[in-house]
């Protein structure tokens, strides 16, 4: 099979890699590719049980289950690429799968092809994948919750003494009650996911089960829960330690109920009863300790409490910290001090409203769904529901959290200057409008400073770890970003089925994968991975007029036949500006500097002398795509090593970065696939040349 987070283009290289050498040796091969656009070419029960063996040359988690008893081998994509003819001869002796973690391969622990690879930057990618994981599962949780709680309060709910409340037995409370079901469930939907990517399907009950206990504070005497970083380190305990279960040698007997019976429920109950014992003692302990401190302060200067206590309701949003600021301050309610409250009702909208403000402030910087996300963390924002920023802390915290405390500390103080009251448990803009507020104008300044300041510190430091890791300013993933060729980053949408999009190596994905190929030692042709063109062919005589080439997209004018640039980064600027000659690029240099960001997240150079370089950005009003050539070649760091002569840099707006991207880069990568087309392309004489040769892409 042929797995890949966002399985386009190295996907499709390494399945034609390993068909065309299974070919040459005289074998055949079924090579089942999972692209973007789903499965393809899929191995049926009789196919696996008739292979000699199976090669899984993926990046990505690949679930081995279906492979029991057969010789498997894992390895990571370029080796599939690389050494197809290698990998072939080596499964004919790799050992036998037993179901338990012992593929031979690139990695140890589970067959999965995140084991590939050495050194720590394999350790911090499988990290920062299985992060992204947890938090892509969580979001659809966080909004429906985030906005039926929300749009239950704001329809059904009562001002009282008590705070907002919907009368019980009533439609709206039913509502509330559906929204409070999705809001339990985020947690352990988060540290489940970040587990299961760890450890595969046996790590995913720990790493839920764990979720909830972690944020269950009833369990180990606390208020509060831990929240969600208490799901993120339950996750990865649940994960790292099904890892290790899995080395543990078991006889053979027992090794098909290791992965339903024995190890989900050993680590379950170690997880579990270690969070109990263990670690739920220090946050019950930092939840009455806090609580005694803030009752010291009461006395001290009102701008100081303010900020104390909108530092402790940004930090970790539903936490035993937040719990605590939140607490002291509806306690005092019945005291007759509202003015605490006051302060903590300020701060308490600041995080999604700050996060959803900075998704508009800086598109550029965040993905499809975390925009999406960022409206839904706005509306929430309105209801003080301050849990709509989860998604963006879980994602980003070492830039997020502190951006939510500075805007939180900065509401409270202003709220604490101004002697800002709250009659009722409850914070957002809905308790100012509902009469609950006292210094409404100076309420509202708070917030808007508190959230504006959270937006532009987020921005900042979002793009100072971003020029840190070689300017890598592109979106993350945690359910669908923008693809990127190769390096790290996340899942993309499925290219829509457009003639040539149905099988091409146009894959622009974070951690890229190869393929999973069975072998079979009868001496036939290759059933390939399933892919044939649907490209229109108009190479044969010179016609009067140029044709229509990826949509006019291409045109005589963005193409070149001798590139004069040596380097990568020279590259991509002669290419931008060859992309200018269009007239649809307003600015080259942030067209530039986009371009060379996404090679910070992995290179596009696909090997076979090609490179795909591409970038998602307003600095273009349209789609434009400009090809080179270069005699030389350029150092690309493509997998199989060769120097890139074939170079396209694909642009196109944020408008349209969607399907058009992928499409254009599904119809280019398809038809390059061919040597023969290469061929062509390399002698064409001229641009009319080079346009009638790429007028068989479409």
């Amino acid at each position: 099979m042929t797995a890949c987070p966002t399985g386009i283009a190295h996907t499709y290289m390494a399945a034609e890699k390993l068909s065309q050498a299974a070919e040459s040796l005289g074998h055949v091969m079924k090579v089942e590719t999972q692209g973007s656009i789903g499965a393809e070419n899929v191995l049926s029960d009789n196919d696996v049980k008739e292979a000699d063996g199976i090669i899984v040359a993926a990046d990505k988690d690949v679930d081995p289950a279906r492979f029991v008893g057969k010789r498997l081998l894992v390895v990571g994509v370029a080796e599939g690429i690389r050494h197809p003819e290698e990998l072939i001869e080596r499964v004919r002796s790799a050992p036998v799968y037993g179901g338990s973690g012992d593929a031979s391969g690139g990695g140890t622990g589970a067959p999965s092809a995140r084991s590939g690879g050495s050194g720590g930057g394999k350790e911090r990618s499988l990290a920062y994948k299985a992060l992204m994981n947890g938090v892509s599962y969580m979001i659809p949780f966080v909004v429906v919750g985030g906005l039926l709680l929300a749009l239950s309060l704001a329809v059904g709910g009562e001002p009282t003494p008590k705070g907002l409340v919907i009368p019980e037995g009533s439609f709206w409370a039913h509502v509330n009650d559906i929204g409070t079901i999705g809001f339990q469930l985020m947690v352990p939907i988060l540290s489940g996911y970040i587990a299961y990517a760890i450890g595969d399907r046996p790590a995913l009950v720990p790493g839920m089960i764990g979720g909830w206990i972690a944020n269950t504070g009833e369990l180990y005497d606390s208020k509060a829960g831990a929240g969600f970083i208490g799901a993120i380190v339950t996750g990865f305990l649940a994960g790292y330690l099904v890892m290790w279960i899995k080395k543990v040698r078991v006889p053979r007997f027992v090794r098909p109920i290791m992965p339903i019976i024995v190890i989900p429920i050993v680590a379950t109950a170690a997880l579990g009863l270690f969070f109990i014992y263990v670690l739920g003692k220090p946050i019950s302990w930092v939840f009455t300790h806090l609580t005694d401190w803030l009752s010291g302060m009461t006395g001290t200067s009102a701008i100081a409490l303010g900020a104390v206590l909108g530092l402790m309701i940004a930090f970790d949003m539903g936490g035993p910290v937040n719990k605590t600021a939140f607490l002291f301050g509806a306690g005092l309610i019945a005291s007759g001090n509202q003015t605490v409250m006051g302060m903590c009702a300020a701060a308490i909208p600041v995080m999604p409203l700050g996060q959803g403000l900075a998704t508009l402030i800086r598109r550029r910087l965040y993905s499809e769904q975390e925009r999406e996300t960022g409206m839904a963390a706005l509306f929430m924002g309105l209801f003080g529901i301050s849990e709509g920023a989860i998604p963006f802390a879980a994602a980003r915290p070492a830039q997020v959290i502190p951006a939510n405390m500075l805007g939180g500390a900065v509401a409270g103080a202003v709220a604490g200057m101004a002697g800002v009251t709250d009659a009722v448990p409850h914070g957002g803009p809905i308790v100012a409008v509902l009469g609950a507020v006292g210094g409404v104008p100076m309420f509202f300044v708070a917030v808007a400073v508190g959230s504006v300041v959270t937006a532009l510190a987020t921005v900042a430091l979002v793009n100072v770890s971003d020029r840190g890791k070689g300017g890598a300013a592109g979106a993350r993933v945690a359910a669908a970003p923008e693809p990127v060729l190769a390096g790290v980053g996340a899942a993309v949408a499925p290219v829509p089925p457009t003639a040539g999009a149905t099988a091409a190596m146009a894959e622009a994905g974070a951690m890229v994968a190869g393929a999973g190929a069975m072998v079979d030692g009868t001496g036939a042709s290759p059933a390939g991975a399933g892919a044939t063109s649907a490209g229109v062919s108009s190479a044969g005589a010179a016609s009067a007029e140029e044709p229509v080439v990826l949509s006019g997209h291409l045109t005589r004018e963005t193409v070149r036949v001798r590139l004069a640039a040596t380097e990568k980064e020279a590259a991509i600027r002669e290419m931008a500006e060859l992309a200018a000659r269009s007239g649809k690029v307003t600015d080259v240099e942030e067209l530039v500097r986009v371009a060379l960001a996404r090679e910070a997240q992995g290179t596009t150079g696909l090997g076979e002398e090609i490179a795909i370089p591409h970038a998602k950005t307003d600095a273009v009003t349209a789609p434009v795509v400009g090809f080179a050539r270069s005699a030389a070649g350029v150092d690309w760091d493509s997998l199989d090593g060769t120097r890139a002569k074939l170079v396209f840099l694909i642009s196109v707006p944020e408008a349209a970065a969607g399907d058009e991207h992928l499409r254009i880069l599904a119809l280019l990568s398809r038809k390059l696939m061919d040597p023969d087309f290469r061929a062509r392309l390399q002698g064409a004489p001229d641009e009319s040349a080079v346009l009638r040769v790429l007028g068989e892409v479409g």
